[in-house]
């Protein structure tokens, strides 16, 4: 009996210590992680959905010339679109800068398809749709009805890309990591509140993952220990 709660202490103060050095930001960041009910989940998303502008490119098809042509009309949309919006401050002002913009931005995606040699027609809309959960870079946004400016390419079968386009994330180069991060989280701090951008903060969620599994490590090392 005595050895058991021994074991137990040690396997508790374990636990603790690793809980404290694992991360810098110690129990701070494991305080952040709650569990929502689901009324209260729908109410941050909606929370969040509402605040935000969605970019979305949609292919003719999943083939891999039309996936490529996907990404070549999304270039130069975000190219001539980027100084208008880059400056943005508020959700109004971004959406009538896209409408504004509209009838160009659909000229430019035709002459970028048309100069790689196909014909298909573009269509666009600025409205509300369903998303399901999507990650951009290191924030994840929950599923929702959100704002989007959509760029269909033909048929629009195929895969879409997307980013948010308020506050301007389309135009942060998400391949570059703790700069990204960033500026990515400068710029959704502007428009969300704290809570709010805790729940799309997935480097969170990395943390906890992290915790969880040092934890298990030691604690299964510290079994086979006592079972041999």
């Amino acid at each position: 009996m005595k050895r058991k709660f021994f074991v137990l202490i040690m396997i508790s103060f374990i636990i603790l210590v690793v809980m404290v050095v694992t991360s810098s930001n110690g129990f701070e960041n494991l305080n952040k992680i709650k569990v929502y009910s689901d009324t209260e989940a729908t109410d941050l998303s909606n929370e969040i959905s509402g605040k935000l502008i969605r970019f979305h490119v949609i292919a003719n098809s999943d083939t891999k010339e039309d996936q490529s042509l996907k990404l070549k009309v999304r270039d130069e949309i975000l190219k001539y679109i980027s100084p208008k919006l880059k400056n943005s401050s508020s959700i109004e002002e971004s959406r009538k800068i896209l409408k504004d913009n509209d009838n160009e931005i659909k000229k430019i995606a035709v002459n970028c398809i048309k100069s790689n040699g196909y014909n298909y027609t573009v269509k666009s809309t600025l409205g509300h749709e369903n998303f399901p959960v999507k990650t951009y870079g290191n924030i994840t946004l929950p599923q929702g009805n959100y704002e989007a400016y959509r760029v269909i390419i033909g048929s629009g079968k195929g895969q879409n890309w997307w980013c948010v386009m308020f506050p301007p994330l389309c135009f942060i180069d998400i391949t570059k990591g703790q700069v990204s991060y960033d500026k990515t989280e400068n710029e959704m701090k502007k428009v969300l509140n704290d809570k709010e951008y805790d729940e799309i903060d997935n480097r969170k969620e990395q943390t906890h993952i992290e915790y969880k599994f040092k934890i298990k490590e030691i604690f299964d090392k510290i079994v086979d220990f006592i079972s041999n």
